[in-house]
């Protein structure tokens, strides 16, 4: 499983050496575009809107607008030097708390924690203390230069990290429109639908839900590429400017051989005339 970060989680004076591992995958099926006209990929260009012409990496800096076309320009080494300033420290557990006081709409994303080479004891003690605390660990990390608040869970025989929003991220429910006021409900009407709560309610089961569209979409993509409805483009993508075929090399180094020896020749016989 690819690591996506290295570091150490202390609690107290405890210190365990981890390793962070992105815990879900997207499942989505990527499309790409074509065109229409010859089945060729639609590719993206890094285009100056001053300018008028395609900008390379080298070219292009980082910068924050601040008003309507104000911008406050970051220089990379400071961006890089903020980064490392934050991402050196160990994730420190500051709080714990019970994971029902957290609402839901704060959770992100999730990552598996597994202990490096020595933190395997420190690793099973803090396991084993969330779980018989029946608490969570509340932290901060640095993740690709953007602070994390975070916690930290038991998850079957793992720990869990869970990045989760801070309270800002989060917007307003008094700015959602058309949100009914409190209005009396019909009792008759509620007990039908406490009714159908209780005849459907159920033990949770991931492995009975199922993405029925992604299931159907494939089954159409397999149906598609068996038959004769399969496309293929008029031409080859165009290749990136650095980047050469092995073979395209080879041939260009096999010509290169051959005409230096045809113009030797040529000025050895003019010398001779």
């Amino acid at each position: 499983m690819h690591t996506v970060w290295k570091g150490s989680i202390s609690f107290g004076l405890v210190n365990i050496p981890v390793k962070l591992h992105t815990a879900t995958e997207n499942k989505d099926i990527k499309l790409r575009q074509l065109h229409k006209d010859c089945n060729t990929p639609i590719s993206y260009k890094k285009v100056c809107e001053g300018c008028n012409k395609e900008v390379k990496d080298e070219d292009i800096v980082k910068a924050y607008e601040y008003a309507k076309n104000k911008f406050v320009v970051l220089d990379a080494e400071e961006l890089e030097n903020l980064r490392k300033e934050n991402e050196d420290k160990a994730v420190e557990i500051i709080d714990f708390v019970k994971i029902e006081e957290i609402d839901p709409i704060y959770f992100d994303r999730s990552y598996f924690l597994s202990p490096d080479a020595t933190g395997s004891k420190a690793y099973s003690l803090l396991r084993k203390t969330l779980e018989e605390s029946g608490k969570i660990g509340v932290a901060k990390i640095v993740i690709r230069s953007k602070e994390q608040l975070a916690i930290v869970r038991v998850y079957k025989d793992s720990l869990v990290m869970e990045t989760i929003l801070f309270p800002d991220e989060v917007r307003n429910v008094v700015d959602v429109p058309n949100i009914p006021s409190e209005q009396t409900v019909v009792k008759k009407e509620l007990d039908t639908a406490l009714l159908l709560v209780k005849q459907l309610t159920t033990v949770f089961e991931p492995t009975k839900y199922t993405d029925e569209y992604r299931t159907s979409l494939m089954e159409l993509i397999e149906e598609k590429k068996n038959s004769s409805t399969v496309t293929a483009s008029d031409r080859q993508n165009p290749m990136p400017d650095n980047v050469m075929d092995l073979m395209t090399a080879l041939q260009a180094s096999l010509d290169k051989t051959k005409k230096k020896p045809t113009r030797k020749k040529k000025t050895a016989k003019a010398k001779t005339s």
